[in-house]
């Protein structure tokens, strides 16, 4: 993506703590079993560009944006906190009012420079993000701010709001939550127009606790030979978005069992999977799996209390044989698909806490599986500090995680003849890229 772009330059003033505008309680709260796990132990980046707006000349974003973090950090006083790890690896966050970290930057580019981005990575994307320091590799959670915000200005009078959320405090909806109190007090209201709420005993492992009653496949690894995405150097892996607009929804839709009622995410999630598969050779025997995020708001049976911002989904999967997903047509993968995504129930999601407190909080599986997660409804765009609705909205990165090609995000974009689709972007070992659009194609023309 930096060849789509101009030379330039980012000049980054010294970052600095921000904290809460007022006094805020001193006190440590518990995270819950759901949220301290191995899984949720990173940060997750997020990019938003803007356009100059005329109404706001001579007003800086930068200082509207910082006057308002710390207004919303006094009911949001947890996020100005730091992580403490105690017995049995669990995280308590130690609220102290410590602050989050913020940098100003100022960018020799406009916002037109960056074309027309539809979907994840943004370009040059690590310049406009703030990072804190990594030890062997990885970034570590405990005792370092909990957000990180960068605000980029451009010499067009547009900006880059940048930000990085430890995943333990926040899920996507929960950062959103988050930003729009950022939104609305930079606008000018009083206080933000959902009041948070910490509710994290509702996910906390039951004494004693009884994972046994789910088999929870995501957190056991599958038998068999190594798999070859995760051993791939990245500069060997090839990234490509893949557009499912409404001609390749109708071409899976075709494919599907007659009478079979599926989404869009069923369907494009179905059609990966199995052409992720069969690109990546897989021995017929060797089992596969697709695993994804069951979020549970606005699930009638899962109490979440209004204005929750932590983490409230689970992982699912769907279990097959490479040999059984790629030798059937779609609909046996799309039976698969909407099998496990009806299993993630509130019992479901205590079970999971219940196994993070039996088994030491452990990572996810990731040999021979591909994780997606659903952004498309998430509403990045409208995220408004009063300059105007963003003209990206979204992930930083295609992908969370150590490992290129495992995760992915699906998200919304329009294509080039202005049609709304979901955006994929698929990253695969380099030979494998092109038997992967073969197959993809082979499933989305229409019959």
């Amino acid at each position: 993506m930096e060849s789509s772009l101009p030379a330039f330059t980012v000049r980054r003033g010294e970052p600095v703590l921000v904290s809460p505008a007022e006094p805020t309680p001193r006190e440590t709260k518990p995270l819950s079993d759901i949220d301290d796990s191995e899984g949720m132990r990173f940060y997750s980046s997020g990019i938003h560009l803007y356009r100059a707006n005329p109404a706001k000349a001579g007003q800086d974003p930068a200082t509207a944006i910082r006057e308002a973090l710390a207004k919303a950090l006094v009911p949001y006083y947890p996020l100005a906190g730091r992580l403490r790890e105690e017995e049995g690896r669990k995280l308590v966050v130690d609220c102290a009012g410590q602050g989050v970290m913020f940098a100003e930057a100022d960018a020799d580019l406009t916002a037109d420079d960056f074309g027309d981005v539809q979907s994840p990575p943004f370009p040059c994307f690590e310049r406009f993000i703030l990072e804190s320091t990594t030890i062997a590799g990885v970034e570590p959670v405990i005792d370092r701010p909990l957000l990180y915000i960068q605000v980029t200005r451009l010499k067009c009078g547009g900006f880059i709001f940048g930000q990085r959320f430890c995943h333990c405090i926040v899920d996507a909806p929960g950062g959103m939550q988050f930003e729009k109190a950022i939104c609305e007090l930079a606008c000018g209201a009083a206080a933000p127009s959902v009041a948070p709420s910490w509710g994290r005993e509702m996910f906390m492992a039951r004494d004693p606790p009884r994972p046994s009653s789910y088999p929870h496949l995501e957190y056991r690894e599958p038998a068999g030979e190594p798999d070859r995405v995760l051993t791939t150097h990245p500069r060997d892996v090839a990234r490509v978005p893949f557009f499912f607009g409404p001609r390749e929804i109708a071409g899976l839709r075709q494919r599907a069992p007659p009478g079979m009622r599926c989404s869009r995410f069923e369907l494009v999630a179905a059609a990966i999977w199995r052409s992720r598969a069969a690109a990546l050779g897989y021995a017929p025997d060797e089992e596969v799996r697709l695993s994804f995020i069951v979020n549970a708001r606005g699930r009638a049976e899962i109490p979440l209390p209004e204005g929750f911002y932590g983490n409230a989904f689970a992982y699912s999967v769907a279990a097959t044989t490479a040999g059984e997903l790629t030798g059937k047509d779609l609909g046996y993968a799309l039976e698969l698909v909407k099998k496990a995504k009806s299993a993630v129930t509130y019992d479901y999601l205590l079970s999971v806490a219940d196994l993070m407190v039996l088994t030491g909080r452990p990572l996810f599986a990731l040999s021979r599986t591909y994780i997606v997660s659903d952004i498309s409804h998430a509403g990045f765009k409208s995220i408004d500090f009063g300059w105007g609705e963003a003209v990206y909205g979204g992930p930083a990165k295609g992908g969370e995680g150590p490992v290129l090609g495992v995760t992915n995000y699906f998200s919304r974009a329009k294509n080039g003849k202005g049609e709304e689709g979901t955006v994929v972007p698929i990253c695969l070992p380099k030979d494998a890229m092109e038997k992967f659009q073969l197959e993809i194609e082979g499933l989305t023309t229409e019959l």
